[in-house]
């Protein structure tokens, strides 16, 4: 018998063909599964059933993949039942290992690094309570990185499981607490509680983990939800999204709104009461107050200041045309808008939001400038002040005037105060209109508003954050002081410097500010990112070790809103199905990674032959054994996969040389 018909040689040829396909195979499945994860799209769908229409993302762009490639058609077509690597289960053990390398290579970056945790909540659609990690530090190049890293489910969000659950996962990549350096979340108590919220427990774990509540969410809460303690204008934010709803949910009433604007306009500029020119008396349409949208609130009651007669034309029109239900909401918000109440509180919002909303502006912006923001935090408390010393005359007298001239009934001011759903003879204070307006509405407002910016921004962060602005390198470090640098080491860093540094750091200093503002290279800088990267590039980090260690440390704080593009993308696009969701977020933290750190080397395996461990391919791109690596060729390199769906194992995939299927 010829050598080559021998029953060992038919079967290795036969053995090397299946692999071959296979490898083909799961390659275009990996390449599908990356290509949807990078693109946030969902992989599956309800009905993938042969006979389907519609398969859905990942099945149909297998079969476009096919369609273009001959070679992949055919194995694909005549691929055994287990070993198609089209199953949910062979797509989610993909994504696990794609989530593992990303993690990987997150932490290699972080190397020995300090580094803050910025967490936040959201509920999915599942009402599953996901907790979403982000890691933020300078990595050695640098540069402020900030990694999405991990979703987690919690059971409950109280400020122990938190830590647990935090910790489990801080641990499990062999990260140390005590390289935390900071914390960022919201300011719900179960966080921001000073003896038993969640950043007081790390600070008794590593006391220098600073716990940092982002100014943009500070003030938003200082101005809106400190003013719903008012019931009044608790009462006024409900009744203003009921308006809004009844008016802008129906298309046709949306038309209608704007027709009755339009043609408003033009009596106006005709009567001559208002000025024509280029982008003025634009036809816009209201807005909803959203607690989560920085400046919605003023942009919801300015729009409505300017469409008030179109608004209850709408709503005076629905009154008597819509449906049953439709006329009873739309005659409950016709009520609303045409009362005094309303009007008072919709003009006194609307002053209080105008004041600090250059304030709000200020520190939304990535490159906040904090000296500045906090002289404008000085400045709203002072204009807030003086307008509830000197501004009341003139309110009321705006307040009057408008409702005379959208026929709004006006109240006696002088007249006895009578609570709704009260009688005269059970009034304990005798007071008059004017009084209930200027005492209970108008100074109580003002107060809280005054309160809260008191309270939210006068604590220890704030003092770092004004401190650490000497380190900024604009205005070619005009705020440089040597002083407030050895201060900020005194007061926020001393477990990171011994005495003998802190003695040095101030002759240090002295020569950094002589040296560095004078270099061709590290002029014009905008950022301490930068400037961080700048000391890396031209060697000044370890001219200045010391100054460069304090300006690692005071990077990793995050001093604007702590959250990347797709940690917003995780709290707000989550998706319907629990499972697609998990899958979505955990793997498209690769998403926020550049293509060159995306993983390129894949081994998927739930477990091997033997004699395929001595084939196995390391890390590096070579072999675990002896023989010398080779270097990587950006393919797949992959073992076994058991598919779960006909829970059964593929013929050994073997690494191939680059360049081969």
């Amino acid at each position: 018998m010829a050598q080559s018909k021998h029953i060992d040689k038919v079967l290795d040829r036969h053995s090397d063909e299946t692999i071959a396909n296979n490898r083909l195979r799961l390659k275009t499945s990996i390449n599908v599964i990356r290509w949807l994860a990078f693109q946030a799209c969902s992989f599956r769908g309800d009905d993938e059933s042969p006979g389907s229409l519609n398969r859905e993302n990942f099945i149909e762009l297998i079969k476009l993949l096919a369609s273009c490639n001959q070679n992949v058609n055919n194995v694909l077509e005549n691929a055994p039942g287990n070993a198609q690597y089209i199953s949910p289960g062979v797509q989610k053990d993909i994504l696990h290992i794609f989530a593992r390398k990303v993690r990987a290579i997150i932490r290699e970056e972080i190397g020995d690094s300090k580094f803050c945790i910025i967490i936040d909540e959201a509920r999915d659609e599942s009402k599953r309570e996901q907790m979403s990690v982000v890691l933020r530090f300078v990595d050695k190049h640098g540069c402020v990185q900030e990694r999405f890293f991990d979703l987690i489910h919690v059971s409950d969000t109280c400020s122990l499981t938190l830590k647990t659950e935090i910790s489990s996962v801080l641990s499990r990549h062999n990260l140390d607490v005590q390289n935390l350096r900071g914390q960022g979340y919201d300011g719900a108590s179960n966080m921001r509680g000073e003896w038993n919220g969640l950043q007081a427990l790390f600070l008794k774990d590593c006391p220098f983990a600073y716990y940092i509540h982002c100014l943009a969410h500070r003030l938003q809460l200082a101005l809106v939800s400190a003013a719903k303690e008012v019931c009044y204008v608790h009462q006024f934010f409900s009744k203003l999204t009921l308006i809004v709803n009844v008016v802008t949910v129906s298309p046709k009433r949306h038309d209608q709104l704007r027709v009755a604007q339009a043609n408003n306009v033009a009596n106006l500029i005709a009567n001559d009461q208002i000025v024509t020119g280029s982008g003025l008396n634009q036809i816009g349409t209201l807005q909803r107050a959203r607690d989560t949208r920085w400046g919605s609130h003023l942009n919801s009651v300015r729009n409505l200041l300017c469409m008030f007669d179109a608004t209850c034309e709408v709503l005076e029109k629905t009154t008597e045309e819509g449906n049953f239900s439709t006329r009873g909401d739309a005659s409950a918000a016709y009520d609303a808008i045409t009362s005094f109440e309303f009007v008072f509180v919709l003009h006194l919002m609307r002053n209080i939001l105008e004041v600090s909303h250059d304030l709000c502006q200020a520190l939304q912006r990535k490159n906040q400038d904090i000296l500045n923001a906090l002289t404008l935090v000085s400045t709203t408390k002072t204009l807030i002040q003086r307008m509830r010393e000197s501004s009341w005359e003139a309110f009321i007298k705006e307040v009057i005037l408008f409702c005379e001239k959208h026929e709004v009934e006006v109240p006696d001011m002088n007249a006895l105060h009578i609570p709704r759903r009260g009688r005269t003879r059970k009034i304990v204070d005798q007071i008059s209109v004017e009084h209930h307006y200027r005492v209970n509405l108008f100074l109580a407002v003002i107060d809280t508003q005054l309160q809260e910016l008191n309270g939210r921004f006068n604590d220890n962060m704030v003092e770092l954050l004004t401190l650490s602005s000497t380190l900024d390198p604009r205005d070619n470090y005009k705020f440089f002081s040597v002083n407030k640098v050895c201060e900020l080491v005194e007061r926020f860093y001393p477990g990171y410097f011994n005495d003998q540094e802190k003695f040095y750091i101030r002759m240090q200093a002295q020569h950094y500010e002589l040296d560095v503002p004078n270099h061709a290279e590290l002029t014009n800088l905008c950022t301490i990112s930068e400037l961080c990267q700048g000391l890396t590039k031209t060697g000044k980090s370890l001219t200045y070790p010391l100054i460069d260690r304090l300006i690692r440390l005071d990077s990793v704080i995050p001093k604007h809103k702590p959250c990347s593009f797709f940690y917003e993308r995780c709290r707000h696009n989550q998706e319907p199905n629990p499972s697609r969701q998990r899958y979505y977020l955990i793997f498209s933290l690769a998403h926020v990674l550049s293509p060159e750190v995306a993983p390129r080397d894949v081994e998927v395996h739930t477990g091997e032959r033997p004699e395929a461990h001595s084939q196995r391919v390391a890390p590096s791109g070579g072999t675990a054994s002896s023989p010398p690596a080779q270097p990587a060729c950006g393919l797949f390199d992959v073992f076994i996969v058991q598919d779960k769906g006909v829970n059964s194992v593929s013929p050994l995939i073997r690494p191939s040389p680059c360049g081969s299927s």
